[in-house]
Formats: structure tokens, sequence, C-alpha cells
């Protein structure tokens, strides 16, 4: 077995047969770490001492005959946004340098409780407010199929890590493509799940302590398998402790899938072209892929999306952008007030307005938004799920030096604002769908391109059994990186 690039469950079951203990798996990580992360900066904070302990305890605990939960024992590491009991946690945010947490976000605690070691965190953008990786504190993350470009963000750091066998497993969150970004600049999967199952207590931002579940922000995992998403999505989903005194999750799987013949596919790769074109040659990998699931026999139709992806931007960067717009500085949240009355509707004034808008225009964007997921939720009784681009380019030269306003993306010729190309992660976002993102397959110069597999809200266990026979069929999988 791969120490570098075994899934989870080969990983658990090789420390259940006892051809591995814990303490071995985390000392090759850490060695791997310490020889590979200098020229990719994804892992950022080690807890190796602690790490080596818990490691020991699981080792022992299983040579007892005890079992610690389904992640007994396996070293992983957690994007830098989520609270960690004694480990560094900055949110890639300058004042936040020194904070050491007291107490675990509720999701890593969940991870630790059924048996997961954390031994580090990696790398995010400042308060994940981008989608490159980099701030102040630790630098600039880099892909390691290509260092001079971008990891994506916010789970920058994460996917690369994944990507670069330094971890086995990793927590992210995705609010506008966060999860979904990394995973196809990197070539992992990630998972965001229907918002509401994952709690986002102890995430930052909302500010360290707060109680708040952030709209439309959703935990979730990365990895390098499909049954690695579905077993750590089996841990850290569930109710916030007060609400499980009335409640608990039980999702329906629905109705056995018995194999790739029997699923309905809708893509949507063209649309919104007039909004934001996909290059090329991510096009074409989109294409491929839906032609191998074709021709596994799946039944797959390009359609018209149920929600404009000019509308469901719009939604997402009514009801997502004032999030964001809190942890501006004074200074620059006044001067975007000055912006608020200005003219026109293109994507550019419409973010700078959302930034600092009015309570109304949120409620009125959340009115919006539930007919919005209605139409999706009327869409999915004839579709298992669609196929849509993740972003319009593979990972692009790291672009670190100019403002989030003044940037653009070159998209086969067509300068695109960073700003609009978010568009498919957010439209998709706002309307809380659970989207798995898997790889689709290499560009002509063998940069990963992923493809959301979107499903219908609270349909996370059958999206999942979805995606395994797309990721099946698709025959994409996987590929480690020349680092």
């Amino acid at each position: 077995m791969d120490l570098d690039y075994a899934t989870v469950d080969q990983l658990l079951g090789a420390m259940q047969e006892r051809s591995l203990s814990s303490r071995e798996l985390l000392e090759h990580l850490l060695a791997r770490i310490d020889r590979i992360n200098p020229a990719l900066n994804a892992v950022v904070a080690l807890d190796a001492d602690r790490a080596r302990q818990a490691a020991d305890r699981a080792d022992a605990a299983r040579s007892s005959g005890d079992s610690l939960g389904s992640l007994h024992g396996l070293p992983m590491t957690v994007k830098d946004v989520w609270e960690t009991e004694g480990l560094v946690t900055t949110a890639g945010a300058p004042e936040l340098r020194d904070y050491v947490p007291s107490a675990d976000a509720l999701t890593v605690a969940r991870l630790k409780a059924a048996g997961a070691i954390v031994f580090g965190k990696t790398n995010v953008p400042l308060y994940a407010g981008d989608f490159q990786t980099y701030n102040e504190v630790y630098g600039v993350s880099n892909n390691p199929w290509d260092t001079t470009r971008t990891t994506g963000g916010s789970s920058g750091g994460a996917a690369a890590a994944l990507a670069a066998g330094l971890t086995p497993l990793e927590l992210g969150s995705d609010i506008g493509g966060s999860i979904r970004s990394p995973a196809h600049f990197n070539g992992v999967y990630g998972l965001k799940p229907s918002w509401g199952l994952v709690p986002s207590r102890g995430h930052i931002p909302g500010p360290p302590g707060t109680l708040i579940e952030t709209d439309v922000n959703s935990g979730g995992p990365l990895a390098r398998s499909l049954a690695d998403l579905r077993r750590a999505f089996s841990v850290i989903a569930g109710p916030v402790p007060e609400e499980a005194r009335a409640w608990r999750l039980e999702l329906d799987p629905g109705p056995p899938i018995a194999d790739v013949s029997k699923l309905r596919i809708a893509t949507v790769f063209s649309e919104g072209a007039d909004l934001l074109p996909v290059a090329k040659e991510v096009s074409d990998s989109l294409s491929g892929l839906a032609a191998r699931l074709a021709g596994a026999g799946a039944a797959v139709e390009p359609v018209k999306l149920p929600v404009p992806l000019a509308d469901g931007l719009r939604s997402w960067q009514d009801l997502v952008l004032p999030i964001i717009g809190i942890t501006l500085p004074d200074d620059v949240f006044a001067s975007f007030t000055e912006l608020d009355g200005a003219p026109g509707d293109d994507p550019m004034t419409n973010s700078a307005r959302a930034l600092v808008s009015r309570y109304r225009t949120w409620a009125l964007a959340s009115d919006r938004r539930l007919r919005e997921r209605a139409a999706w939720d009327e869409f999915f009784a004839d579709w298992d799920a669609v196929l849509a681009p993740v972003m319009p380019t593979a990972a692009f030269p790291h672009d670190t030096e100019r403002s989030l306003a003044e940037r653009s993306l070159d998209v086969d010729g067509t300068a695109v604002s960073h700003l609009v190309v978010l568009a498919w992660c957010g439209a998709i976002g706002s309307a809380l769908l659970p989207v798995v993102t898997l790889p689709a397959g290499p560009t002509p110069d063998g940069l990963p391109v992923g493809v959301q597999v979107v499903g219908p809200y609270l349909g996370d266990l059958r999206l999942l059994r979805v995606a395994e026979l797309v990721d099946e069929a698709a025959g994409s999988g996987f590929t480690a990186p020349p680092v």
C-alpha cells in the first residue's frame, strides 16, 4: 500500500489488521510534510507532540480490543478556519496570529470523538474571503500540479495537502465554492453538504466563539475518494447539541440505484456563457466525462438551468456578500457605501452594493431564494443529478498583487472579473444544494478539471451514490501530481 496516497478506508483497514499503526502513519505524514510542504506551503501549523501522544493512545486502545470510533487512530488536518483546542487558529488574519482556542469547533470535536487525530492546520485566504489562498500570516500556497499556479480557495491548503499526500482527509468549508474550486484546481474530491446538515459553530468567520450558523456556509470533507467523503460526512453531520434534544438527522438515501444505466443526468455546461464563458479545455473535459457516462448507459441530456445563472449569482451576492462585508475594515466599508446609490446593474456594482447592503435587501433576496429553491426542487423530479462547471478555467497563475476588484481571469482571450468567475459555485450554493466535486479529466497540459455533481436539497446520501456511479463510469479518479 502506498501510504502517500492510500484512501482513508485502506489506511483504517491496515490499522485494523495491525499491519500499520497510527503512530507509524503519523510519523510518515510528518516526514513527508517536512520534505514536500516547503514548496507548497499547504500545511501551516503542526501539533506533532500531542498528535504522537494521541496516536500512541489509539494504538494501545486497539491492542486492548477497544474501538475509538469510525476514524480510530486516523491522523488528519483541518482547514485553518475551524477552531482547534490548543492549536493556533488564524483564519489567515494577522489579528488572530496568536489565537489558540480553548475548545474545538463542533465538527472538529466530532472528528476527534470518532477517533481522528488532528495533527495540523492548512492554509486559507484572509477570513476565507478569496478563491486564491494567501495571507499575511503564512504567505501563499502553491498548487502541487504547478507551483506557479493557485490552489484555489478558500480550502486551498486543504486540497493541495490532499493532492500532495500530506494528509489523508480534510475538513473544509464552502460559502461560495471554497470546497469546490480547490477540489477542481487540485484534482481531489469534495462534498459541500446541504446547508444546515453540518454545523458551523466554531468556524471563523464569524468572530471567534460565535454561536451563529452562517447562511449558505457549509462545512464538508475533502478526500481522495468518494468513500472517504461518505465516511467523514457520517461523522460530522448532525444537529447542534441543544437542538438534538428534539430532532436527529436521518437522511433518506432514496430507492437503490442498481447501476449507471438507471441514472438520469442533466448537463448545463453551456448555460450562462454570456455572463461567464467556460474555457474550451475545461468544456472539452466536461463533455468527455458526459460522453463516457452516456457510453456506459446513463441517460445524459443537456438542459436549461431551472434558475438562470445570472439570477442565481445575484441571489448569492445579495445573501453572502453582506456576510463577507462584516469583516471589511472600516475605511474599506465606507468606500463601498459611496457606491450604494451608484447607477448600473453590472456584477461589479452589484457586488459593491451587496457588501454594505441593508437588511431589507437581504430579506428580499431571501424571499427570491425560496422561489429559486422551489424551481430547483421541481427540476429534480425529472433528474437524479445535474453536472455543472466548477470554474471557467483550470488552475491559473497566482494573481495576488492586485485587489479582488481589480483582478480578471483570462478565459480564452476574454477578461472576466474575479467577482463573476464564482457564478457557478455561487448560484448553486445560494440555493443550499448539496454538491460533490469529482475529477473529470485533465486539460491537454495535464492540469486537473473537476465537475460539480449537484443534487436536491437534503438528498446528500443519494447524491453520494449517484456520484459514485458517475465516477465509476467516467473513469477519471484521483491522480497524484508530480511532487
